[in-house]
């Protein structure tokens, strides 16, 4: 049995095992854990080898439960920027780092390159030596500034380049601390950046999105991991997509049509 197979079977056993688990601490004193229990992953090289050779307008995102990867058309700017939303410790930063990962195993710098913004540079370590990295910047720093400025000069100028960038986005929230022209620009890329081959992806926890609210709406496509709060995930256009049910770190939803695609991410360890 392959690695795919092995980890389909144990996600359909945890699905169909977990309301007996829920019944049972919820007729008991016992608090309901938290996380889940995580499963072993097939790594990341691993599962690209067994897909073999994609297309160069490929961005891996994940293998839905069909075992066919989840991928994004970097030439197809209909999609749009794409947020991923999510509970604090539930794989967002995972994600983003598995796209960062394969799209240096998969693509020349030439093809593609990718810069992270985050708050916290450290998580991002080992990365920098992927030829496709152009910079993991701090967004408290001046460096984020100067990269969304770099990225929209860019972006304004390429008519005709086939070469993509992903604006890596670690927290939507944090772009309230970024001054009024990077802000702008970056206004400017979510609207227009897919189809001049800057594409933004960004990390939101939906508990304290109160400064990000405003920009919710230049999201079409949205990816989620878990999300307790109901409320929270209505207010995400995500209420039908039984988040509570992913698999914590490892598991994530989105929109397909009227249908929810589910798809997992193999490891990065």
């Amino acid at each position: 049995m392959d690695e795919f197979n092995r980890y389909e079977l144990m996600l359909e056993a945890l699905t169909e095992l977990k309301p007996e688990i829920e019944a049972a601490y919820q007729s008991s004193s016992l608090q309901k854990p938290q996380p889940q229990p995580t499963q072993t992953l097939p790594p990341l090289h691993e599962v690209l080898n067994e897909f073999g050779p994609m297309p160069p307008e490929a961005l891996f995102l994940g293998v839905a439960s069909d075992g066919l990867p989840v991928l994004l058309n970097l030439y197809d700017p209909v999609p749009g920027p794409i947020l991923i939303a999510g509970d604090a410790g539930t794989g967002k930063t995972a994600l983003l780092q598995t796209i960062a990962l394969a799209a240096g195993m998969m693509h020349q710098p030439e093809q593609l390159q990718f810069g992270a913004l985050t708050s916290h540079p450290e998580e991002w370590s080992g990365l920098e030596d992927i030829p496709n990295n152009v910079g993991v910047f701090p967004l408290y720093h001046q460096s984020s500034e100067d990269f969304i400025l770099s990225l929209a000069s860019w972006a304004h100028g390429n008519k005709s380049s086939r070469q993509s960038i992903l604006l890596l986005i670690d927290d939507l929230e944090a772009i309230a601390k970024l001054n009024f022209d990077a802000q702008q620009n970056l206004r400017w890329l979510l609207l227009r950046g897919p189809a001049r081959r800057v594409w933004p992806i960004i990390t939101l926890n939906p508990n304290r999105m109160g400064n990000a609210i405003p920009w919710l709406e230049a999201f079409h496509t949205r990816v989620f991991a878990p999300i307790q709060n109901i409320h929270l995930a209505r207010q995400m256009d995500a209420e039908n997509a039984e988040l509570d049910s992913l698999n914590i770190g490892t598991q994530f939803a989105m929109r397909e049509g009227n249908q929810w695609l589910r798809f997992w991410i193999p490891s990065i360890a």
